[in-house]
This record gives C-alpha cells, sequence and structure tokens, in this order.
C-alpha cells in the first residue's frame, strides 16, 4: 500500500512539472485587435459629438428634414419614457420613420440640452445627459417636460450617425420652462 501511495504520488508530482510550463505561458492573442484612443484624442472626438448631438437637437426644433435624413441612422430607435427601466412597457418607441414625421411637423419648439457627457468607444459614442422640451401641441401641463436620456452614436463613412435614445428618467411635465428646469429645483 506504501508503495501504490508513493508511486501515486511521484505520477502527480511529475505530472505537474510536465504541465506547469505550459499552463505559465502567455495565452494566445485574440483574433480582434481593439483600437486603443489616447485621452486626447478621445476629447477631441467626444467633443465632436456632444457638437452634434447639440446641432441634432437644433435641427429637430428647426424641423431640418434634409439635416435630419443624414443624421439619423436607418435603424434608428428612441424608447420615450422610463417605464422600461423598471420592467414596464415604454410609453412610446419610435423608428426613422415615426421620428422623422415628428421632424417634418416641426412639433417642438425647444429641446435644450442643460447637462451633457460623452463616452468613447472608438467609432462608438455613448452619451448622456439632460433636457428640456417644449412641445406646443401637448396638452396643458404637459407643453414642458424635461428627462435624463442615454445616446448612441456610431462614425460611419467619416461622419457621427444618430443610433439610438432611450429616456432614463422622466418625462418630467410641467407648466412652464421654471418647472421643469434643474436649476430651479423642478425635477430630479
Amino acid at each position: 500500500m506504501n508503495a501504490f501511495r508513493v508511486t501515486s504520488f511521484a505520477a502527480t508530482v511529475g505530472a505537474l512539472f510536465i504541465t506547469a510550463p505550459s499552463l505559465a505561458q502567455a495565452p494566445a492573442k485574440a483574433a480582434h485587435v481593439h483600437e486603443t484612443i489616447a485621452p486626447a484624442a478621445q476629447s477631441a472626438a467626444g467633443a465632436e459629438v456632444l457638437a452634434f448631438e447639440r446641432e441634432v437637437a437644433a435641427a429637430l426644433v428647426r424641423g431640418d428634414v434634409a439635416y435630419m435624413e443624414k443624421a439619423i441612422a436607418p435603424d434608428f430607435v428612441m424608447v420615450h419614457g422610463d417605464g422600461w427601466t423598471h420592467g414596464d412597457a415604454p410609453a412610446l418607441v419610435d423608428d426613422r420613420t415615426s421620428f422623422m414625421k415628428r421632424v417634418s411637423g416641426k412639433i417642438y419648439e425647444a429641446v435644450d440640452i442643460d447637462v451633457q457627457a460623452v463616452e468613447m468607444h472608438g467609432d462608438v459614442a455613448v452619451t448622456y445627459g439632460h433636457y428640456v422640451g417644449h412641445i406646443p401641441g401637448s396638452p396643458e401641463g404637459r407643453r414642458w417636460f424635461s428627462v435624463w436620456y442615454e445616446k448612441v452614436y456610431a462614425k460611419r463613412d467619416g461622419r457621427w450617425v444618430y443610433l439610438s435614445h432611450r429616456t432614463v428618467d422622466g418625462a418630467h411635465y410641467g407648466n412652464d420652462r421654471e418647472s421643469v428646469s434643474l436649476h430651479s429645483g423642478g425635477t430630479k
């Protein structure tokens, strides 16, 4: 019995000595290598995306269909309302076609971004922030609103394209700009 234990121990130690060097080798490189962007380049690209986001908001207010046709991706999606954040259905979901009807109808009198940040991932940007909007044709008490949002953009053929919008908090409604402004304490 002791000879069996010694032989088993020796075989186990021998197997460890043989396999240990192969286990310690560096793992093979992944087939796809992600591009690393220097902080200065991220800052420049991020500033470009934030400026594009503000121009998209301005074009929405102007009802600038030609601009928005180029700015919005064919598979664009906009999720309204924050119900989805806690398991409920979204208040409304727009695709490119239904959103372009909002643009051409020029229903927004204001879309004023007052908080804005960006997270860069190469040719993909995720923005988040807060804006105050005004739709004069909405029912009383719902004409002014504010939302916290998250948006996704991608650089395609050398230009930024708007892919997605999700409301993450709101909409919060009020009777005037002041009632929904962050600066007045009107919203979260």
